[in-house]
C-alpha cells in the first residue's frame, strides 16, 4: 500500500507565499509523475501542477508565473512553492503520485493525498 499525506496548507494574506509539500511511502518501487490539484467549494478538481520523473514540468495557466513544483526522488516527496497568492487560491489542495508498487509488476497507480486547506484572505 502507498500512502500520500500532504502539509504545509493555513492561512495567508493576499500576496504572500506559502509552501506545501507531499511525501510518498509505503510500497514504492518507482514513482513517474508527481501532481498538485485543488478544489474550491462548488468547483470541480483541478489541476494545479505537475512533474514527471524527469523534471518536466506543466502548470494550470492561472498560476504560471506564481507557483514553482518541485521534487526530492530521494525522499519521494514533491513541492509546491505558491507566491503572490490570490483569494481565488483558496481551496483544498490535493497531491497525487502516479507510483508503480512492484518491481516485478508494470502496473502504475495513482494515488491521492487526503488534502490541505489554503485560504487566503486578509
Amino acid at each position: 500500500q502507498v500512502q500520500v499525506v500532504e502539509s504545509g496548507g493555513g492561512l495567508v494574506q493576499p500576496g504572500g507565499s506559502l509552501r506545501v509539500s507531499c511525501a510518498a511511502s509505503g510500497r514504492i518501487f518507482s514513482i513517474a509523475t508527481m501532481g498538485w490539484y485543488r478544489q474550491a467549494p462548488g468547483a470541480q478538481r483541478e489541476l494545479v501542477a505537475a512533474i514527471t520523473d524527469g523534471g518536466s514540468t506543466n502548470y494550470a495557466d492561472s498560476v504560471k508565473g506564481r507557483f514553482t513544483i518541485s521534487r526530492d526522488n530521494a525522499k519521494n516527496t514533491v513541492y509546491l512553492q505558491m507566491s503572490s497568492l490570490k483569494p481565488e487560491d483558496t481551496a483544498v489542495y490535493y497531491c497525487n503520485v502516479d507510483a508503480r508498487p512492484s518491481a516485478i509488476r508494470t502496473n502504475v497507480y495513482r494515488y491521492w493525498g487526503q488534502g490541505t486547506q489554503v485560504t487566503v484572505s486578509s
